[in-house]
């Protein structure tokens, strides 16, 4: 058995959390031409290797974009990994952080941890495409596949 606290139990305080949207926080369709793609999606997904979980989503990935896993972000615990560790993935991937980067995934829900990560390491110019590739992949727009 695992060991077990026997230290006394502390009551988290009550907070009000109050979310305010932010626009330029997030990105559609047509508002993408000019950034930087980041997709959070599996390199085999990326690629356009396995097929996609969505019925009449193509395979493959919008044209320019660079892969970085999401995963790349975090240690086995599901934690953040250090700044200079996330800066490397950016840098690893081929995205420039200093540049407006826009993070994508299959659906809007991974691609906010490589938002996230921008956030931390400071990246100033960052928003979220949260239609992702369910609504690029199934729409008329050109794809890639392969690397």
């Amino acid at each position: 058995h695992a060991p077990r606290s026997t230290g006394e139990l502390t009551v988290p305080l009550a907070v009000t959390f109050n979310a305010v949207f932010r626009p330029a926080m997030v990105r559609s369709m047509e508002q993408l031409d000019e950034a930087q793609i980041a997709d959070a999606r599996s390199g085999t997904r990326f690629r356009g290797e396995e097929p996609e979980p969505r019925p009449g989503v193509r395979r493959g990935h919008m044209p320019g974009a660079k892969n970085i896993h999401y995963a790349a972000l975090l240690r086995p615990d599901g934690t953040l990994k250090s700044l200079a560790e996330i800066s490397a993935a950016f840098h690893a991937a081929g995205i420039d952080v200093s540049k407006e980067v826009v993070t994508s995934c299959g659906s809007g829900v991974t691609a906010a941890i490589l938002s996230l990560g921008l956030e931390v390491i400071g990246a100033k110019k960052h928003a979220l495409y949260d239609g992702s590739w369910a609504e690029w992949g199934a729409s008329a727009r050109s794809i890639e596949v392969g690397p």
